[in-house]
């Protein structure tokens, strides 16, 4: 690590310790040359694997970017937004994997999506399960009826149909 006031090539680390719930590791560094202190973070890199076989690195930016589409004209703030994406980053750097293809970072969206408004969810799952016509739409619809009536039914059993 080179010194950010005399540019030497290499420092002493003084103290380490882990933050952010231990997704990244904080050093405090000294300069042998000018004996300054500095401060680095670490963190694993993720990649993105897109369908091309093209890998980038993954960016926060990018889901709330696709996701705030969705969003247009809902009742979402930038702040909940935020919160989806860094929900969805701690999700993908559970899997215990540094490389994830695309499509799993989309499938991780849509969970906190639907928590956060249905409406924005069934936009956004029409442009990435690529729906093809209403009866996918409605599809998408009676799952999450059956989500809002598991709740309600769970304490009544049905009862037969009167003959």
């Amino acid at each position: 690590m080179h010194c950010p006031f005399c540019r030497h090539p290499d420092s002493r680390v003084v103290d380490s310790r882990t933050s952010d719930d231990g997704a990244s590791i904080r050093r405090r560094r000294q300069c042998p040359n000018c004996n300054r202190r500095f401060t680095t973070v670490e963190t694993t890199s993720l990649s993105v694997v897109k369908r091309s076989g093209a890998t980038e690195p993954f960016s926060r930016d990018k889901i709330v970017g696709g996701v705030r589409k969705a969003c247009q004209g809902r009742p979402v703030s930038e702040d909940d937004l935020a919160i989806l994406a860094q929900k969805v980053e701690e999700t993908l750097r559970s899997s215990g994997s540094a490389e994830i293809d695309a499509y799993e970072i989309g499938l991780a969206i849509l969970g906190p999506l639907r928590d956060l408004d249905e409406v924005a969810y069934l936009r956004f799952a029409s442009v990435y399960q690529a729906f093809e016509s209403l009866e996918d739409f409605e599809a998408a619809i009676t799952v999450l009826r059956a989500g809002h009536t598991d709740h309600d039914e769970d304490d009544t059993a049905e009862e037969p149909p009167a003959s």
